[in-house]
């Protein structure tokens, strides 16, 4: 199965650099298939947050450091999420399938 089935809930980043136009298109291929997705995007970005689910801004900065303001909620998401499964959050696992390329 795909993550991107039916009300299935995915989370992307979609902010304005040079992966922007690659980016969009991803949120709107899995907007054609009926998912709820949460996006990154930079506040003001109307277009990306209307297509969302749900989705959290970030304040556009220089481009150097837009990336480490996009790891934040990422990193509290997945720390919220493992703690409300009961997992060890101080014992991470599999740290080599976690690794992805485009």
């Amino acid at each position: 199965k795909q993550w991107y089935q039916r009300r299935v809930r995915g989370v992307l980043v979609v902010l304005k650099d040079n992966t922007y136009a690659k980016c969009h298109n991803a949120l709107q291929q899995v907007m054609a298939r009926h998912c709820r997705p949460i996006t990154i995007c930079e506040e003001g970005d109307k277009d990306v947050q209307e297509m969302s689910y749900r989705s959290i801004g970030i304040p556009r900065t220089v481009d150097c450091l837009m990336n480490i303001l996009a790891i934040l909620p990422l990193q509290l998401l997945s720390f919220h999420l493992a703690v409300l499964k009961g997992l060890d959050v101080d014992c991470p696992r599999n740290l080599a399938k976690s690794v992805t390329t485009e």
